[in-house]
This record gives structure tokens, C-alpha cells and sequence, in this order.
């Protein structure tokens, strides 16, 4: 399935049951881009844990900044202009 099928799969069914269950949250809605990376299996464990520790990760660096990082460091090529609206 290309990942932009995934996303809109993802993106509309989460919507959808976030609008059904929770009344106050009536405005939800998802931005309109998104940044895909694949992991490889064995960094599963590694992946869980950033994402349960991505909180306190981001009180030392901003998203923007480590995003940016992870764009150079795997020789991304980006306009920034298109990367924060």
C-alpha cells in the first residue's frame, strides 16, 4: 500500500472516531502534511522508546530543529520554505 494511501486511511478513520467519540472536540482536525520515515525492524525497541520519552526529548531540541537534523544527516533535499506552513 503506498504510504499515502496509509496516511489518508490513518488520517480519516482517526478523524472520524475522534469526531464520534468526543463531543468537545468538534474542531479536530489533522495538518495538512506529514513527514513518512521507515524503520528498520531491529530498531523497533529504540523506536518506542523515543516516542515514549519524546516529551522530555523535546525540552532540549525543538521538532523543527530535529527534524531538520534527521533531513541532513540521511541526505534529504528540502525547501524550508515548504517544511512549517
Amino acid at each position: 500500500m503506498p504510504i499515502s494511501k496509509a496516511m489518508q486511511l490513518i488520517k480519516g478513520g482517526s478523524s472520524k472516531w475522534i469526531h464520534e467519540t468526543f463531543s468537545n472536540q468538534q474542531l479536530f482536525a489533522w495538518q495538512e502534511k506529514y513527514g513518512v520515515f521507515s524503520v528498520s525492524a531491529s530498531q523497533l525497541e529504540t523506536i518506542i522508546d523515543y516516542i515514549k520519552n519524546q516529551k522530555e526529548h523535546h525540552h532540549t531540541r525543538s521538532f523543527q530543529e530535529e527534524f531538520l537534523a534527521l533531513l541532513k544527516r540521511h541526505g534529504v533535499e528540502y525547501d524550508e520554505r515548504y517544511l512549517w506552513d
